[in-house]
């Protein structure tokens, strides 16, 4: 979803009212007491009213009231399984949005049917590739942004950003990757295509990104980054057998393209941030 900065909120409460019955045990006593000629025993009255209040089942609480209040008091887990085996490298808490800049690359149909070769050469080597959903190349490491701070920290990158150039970049040589994690739960291993034109454009780029995340206490880029597309994954540390079975022979995949060595054309004509499910646009001069 691609909004702009507007947030809504809404909240629901709801109550319960209840009126006395006119037709109680007190007021019927108390009707016919009045029409007979003996005394009203008024403590009489008073002890059956309250033993008869008693005795009235109360009304259930409905299942609405009882669920207000349950998700705030429930831990939220990550459930991999719900996510291909992925799993968060943060703790998920509510009020916190995963966020990362990047620039889109839309595929070509070629570039599609390439990679559903280089997936056949894993699946060969029993290597459980799978596709990325989107391609991107990143700018940003993923940070964690309070609500509150979203609509500030996009402003001030849009306006880094407004005077930075459109640019073209090249990647056409596979590289194998892994996150940083190493435990057997979140560590995970990338396929990706490095740039090789257009460096010297992203470098100032992440300048311009890092002092947006200075500014609010994040994490900043690598050091010495290696810019990549990123093209399949699989769960687990599979970086040195990737490297030793497969790329050699997905490398041949691109170098003997039958139009001649395939490469990603990546035009950069705007970032994007994604912050949970919402994506900000900033277009390049």
């Amino acid at each position: 979803m691609i909004v702009n900065y507007s947030s809504s909120s809404s909240s629901e409460e709801e109550t319960e009212s209840s009126s006395k019955d006119d037709s109680s045990p007190l007021r019927k006593r108390g009707k016919l007491d009045t029409e007979t000629s003996e005394p009203l025993d008024r403590g009489s009255v008073k002890r059956k009213a309250s033993k008869s209040a008693h005795l009235t089942p109360r009304l259930p609480i409905p299942d609405t009231v009882k669920e207000m209040f349950r998700e705030s008091e429930e831990q939220w887990s990550d459930k991999s399984e719900e996510h291909e085996g992925r799993q968060r490298s943060f703790q998920h808490e509510r009020g916190n949005w995963a966020t990362y800049v990047f620039c889109p690359y839309d595929p070509e149909e070629a570039f599609l049917e390439l990679l559903n070769e280089m997936m056949e050469v894993a699946s060969a080597q029993s290597i459980p590739l799978t596709l990325s959903e989107e391609f991107h190349l990143s700018l940003s490491k993923t940070v964690v942004l309070r609500h509150h701070w979203i609509q500030p920290f996009i402003q001030s990158i849009r306006t880094s950003l407004t005077q930075f150039q459109k640019f073209f970049c090249v990647a056409d040589k596979l590289r194998v990757y892994s996150n940083a994690e190493k435990t057997s739960c979140s560590c995970r291993t990338f396929l990706g295509m490095e740039i090789s034109t257009g460096k010297t454009q992203l470098l100032e780029l992440i300048k311009t990104v890092d002092e947006t995340m200075k500014e609010f206490n994040l994490s900043t880029f690598y050091k010495d980054p290696s810019f990549h597309i990123s093209l399949a994954w699989c769960v687990g540390d599979h970086t040195e057998r990737l490297k030793k079975t497969c790329l050699s022979q997905m490398q041949s995949l691109v170098d003997a393209h039958e139009d001649g060595p395939f490469y990603i054309q990546l035009n950069c004509t705007e970032l994007r941030c994604k912050s949970g499910n919402k994506v900000f646009l900033f277009p390049l001069q």
